[in-house]
């Protein structure tokens, strides 16, 4: 297993699923044990990943090259560096704590779970690959069990916001396969002399064409790639999806959406728009500040006017994705190292939040912050959990939002002043609408209504402390992190710098 770990953390929960759908759909319980165990095996290789990476190299490492459809010039490629490495680990910590947290389902139980490990598989390739081919797969591979979670499982307006969430990342993702093909077909395999979709191939000028070198040619291809990474972030005025979608999914996809999928869209822009089109993406590097700044802005503004908890929660997403594109735009070791951090940070802290959500609406059956009052006297162990994930969430020093934040404003301050000074100002209103929440729900008189709800279960506690432990330990000591990430996005930062 040692020496294929990539592919064993890829394709353990397919082999989960395949072994689920032999099982009686009257044994539910059983359906659970074994999708819980097939997720459990790559969060266990994840950590030994951890443990095992050179922090020292920027190189690719635990590298699976083989040839696939010789024909076209297609490879089995995985690998993994510092950009990876915290994904990886992102990916497969959530999604074992989201099948925890899935227990309680009980409609359908044998597809929610089958599906539920095949999204997991597909996004542990999505940031394994290093085939442009194999990734694409990956990438397209995620649509169908994100649109069958939601649509089948969601809410009373499930159909629509898996539609919507489906056609919008479709549409990304054809303007991603017309790039890919331009590629494709414009940059040289070393080796054989024949075209390519070996990544680390495309990263070196030395072998694209003419007409890939083009200027007008390079900027066009970056704002198709642009535009389909975009939408997954999601970038405004791409981002409308993103409520719906989140409004409607279960909770636990909820938690994968806001933790995961969404960092595939920063992810894409950093492993292949960035080192493929490095001119590029300085060319566009204040138009990405830009977008950053109304991202963050617009989400926060957006949720300060909601009284769904759980909307409120999504457009904090779209706010707090915004400090990752101004760090991405600065091109600064504090900015992209921050950005990658506040990646992963916001992963954990929206995880939180959204399982938080989801606990309450479990026991009351709604998410409306007027419909609430004085939880806080009801449910003490869920008001202190809650009130931490809260708290992370506007960066208060101590947590793990405000290190990346502070990194994000650090890079970016000497390059974009009064973009960084406007962006800031997200800080004020993040704090306003998660203070306003927090008096709502759990402050005030007592909602006699909810004088027999009970506080936040066993379960549910084994699902938020690991969270929770992470956003603490990495708000005292980021390095862990840090550490993991800062020679491969040094080396970006040289590549894009020429």
């Amino acid at each position: 297993m040692g020496e294929h770990i990539l592919s064993w953390m890829t394709f353990f929960p397919v082999i989960g699923a395949a072994v689920i759908a032999f099982i009686p759909s009257e044994r539910k319980e059983i359906i659970k044990t074994v999708a819980a165990a097939a997720a459990a095996v790559p969060l266990i290789l994840a950590v030994q990943l951890f443990v095992n990476f050179d922090r020292g190299t920027a190189a690719f490492q635990f590298v699976e090259h083989y040839t696939w459809i010789k024909s076209f010039n297609i490879e089995y490629y995985m690998g993994i560096d510092g950009l990876s490495v915290p994904m990886v680990l992102l990916t497969a910590l959530l999604s074992f704590l989201c099948i925890i947290a899935s227990w309680n389902i009980s409609k359908a139980t044998k597809g929610y779970f089958a599906l539920f490990l095949i999204l997991e598989a597909a996004m542990i390739g999505v940031f394994c690959a290093l085939d442009f081919f194999l990734f694409y797969l990956f990438w397209e591979l995620m649509l169908l069990p994100m649109y069958f979670l939601i649509g089948i499982w969601g809410g009373p307006r499930r159909e629509y916001a898996a539609i919507k969430f489906f056609l919008y990342t479709l549409a990304g993702s054809v303007l991603m396969l017309l790039a890919m093909i331009a590629f494709y077909l414009n940059v040289q395999d070393p080796n054989t002399g024949g075209h390519t979709f070996n990544m680390l191939f495309m990263m070196d000028q030395a072998n694209h064409s003419a007409w890939l070198k083009a200027t007008d040619i390079r900027h066009l291809l970056w704002l198709g790639l642009f535009i389909g990474f975009a939408i997954k972030v999601p970038i405004f005025p791409f981002h409308t999806w993103l409520p719906d979608a989140h409004v409607e999914a279960p909770t636990a996809v909820s938690v994968i959406l806001a933790g995961v999928l969404l960092k595939m869209g920063t992810y894409g822009l950093l492993r292949i728009s960035y080192p493929i089109l490095p001119d590029a993406a300085v060319w566009f590097s204040f138009t990405l500040a830009i977008f950053g700044a109304i991202n963050i802005l617009y989400g926060a503004y957006c949720a300060m006017a909601q009284t769904d908890m759980k909307k409120l929660v999504a457009y904090s997403s779209i706010s707090h994705m915004g400090y990752v594109l101004l760090g991405m735009s600065a091109m600064t070791s504090a900015g992209i190292n921050g950005a990658v951090l506040q990646m992963f940070n916001h992963g954990t802290i929206t995880a939180m939040m959204f399982l938080c959500v989801g606990v309450i609406y479990d026991r009351a059956h709604h998410r409306e912050i007027n419909g609430f009052g004085g939880l806080g006297l009801q449910m003490p162990l869920y008001t202190s959990v809650f009130s931490f994930a809260l708290f992370a969430a506007i960066g208060l020093p101590g947590l793990s939002g405000f290190v990346s934040e502070a990194m994000i404003f650090i890079g970016v301050f000497p390059v974009y002043r009064t973009v960084a000074i406007i962006s800031a100002l997200g800080i004020i209103i993040g704090a306003a609408y998660v203070l306003w929440m927090l008096q709502r729900v759990f402050l005030g008189p007592k909602n006699e209504k909810y004088d027999d709800l009970p506080d936040i279960s066993g379960r549910e506690m084994f699902t938020l402390v690991p969270i929770g432990i992470l956003v603490l330990l990495l708000g005292i000591y980021p390095m862990p992190v840090l550490d993991l990430m800062k020679v491969s996005l040094n080396n970006l930062i040289k590549v894009v710098a020429g």
